[in-house]
């Protein structure tokens, strides 16, 4: 049997022993979806959100790219971020970043604009932002997982900063933003404690970070 034959092969048996398990569970998933949670995470293959956090699908809105960025430019992020806030009014927003992230390596080990690919100029950028902080971390393991948890620091700022976030805040829908950290090594999530419901948390996300540098 081929490679793909066997997706095929995988997906006829899920399918099968979803509805041997609850013969709706496809009637009510076809018929819509409500999650709670906007999940914003690195396209890394070893980071299966659902899986991991034990939701089942339609419970969690979903988007991954290299590094989980939020650019401020990035129309497909944003287009997301609206969908999710504006229809499906989810009540949290978690930007997951993990340790031993491809893209950050990529970043950190890039020395040139020659040889930088635009997208990871974003990870530079706020590598360049807390550098002096960063040289400060002798070894070089935990300088990179240092810089894993601030990109995540800086893509929770860009979220609240984008217009539909600020905007569902001015008319009091209840909506969080979570900073969070996978570790491969046991698979567990780790909370950053940068958590923001409200224009004036993004302040106290600033100072944490600000105050962590020093």
């Amino acid at each position: 049997m081929s490679p793909l034959s066997q997706l095929f092969e995988n997906n006829r048996k899920w399918a099968e022993s979803m509805r041997a398990r609850d013969p709706a569970y496809f009637e009510r998933l076809a018929a819509g979806q409500s999650p709670e949670y906007l999940w914003i995470g690195c396209s890394d293959s070893r980071v299966p959100p659902c899986a991991m956090l034990g939701i089942e699908p339609g419970g969690m809105f979903v988007h991954r790219n290299i590094a989980n960025v939020v650019a401020p430019g990035d129309s497909n992020v944003l287009a997301v971020i609206t969908y999710a806030v504006n229809v499906l009014k989810v009540k949290h927003i978690i930007v997951c970043g993990h340790y031993q992230c491809g893209g950050v390596l990529a970043a950190m080990q890039t020395r040139s604009a020659e040889q930088m690919d635009s997208w990871l100029w974003h990870i530079k950028d706020v590598e360049f932002r807390h550098a002096e902080a960063l040289k400060r971390i002798g070894d070089e393991q935990k300088r990179y997982d240092r810089l894993c948890e601030l990109n995540v620091v800086e893509q929770v700022r860009h979220v609240c900063h984008a217009s539909m976030v600020q905007e569902a805040w001015g008319r009091g829908q209840g909506l969080w933003v979570h900073g969070w950290m996978l570790r491969l090594k046991d698979g567990l999530v780790i909370d950053l404690g940068v958590s923001a419901c409200r224009p004036e948390d993004v302040e106290a996300v600033d100072r944490r970070v600000i105050a962590d540098d020093e």
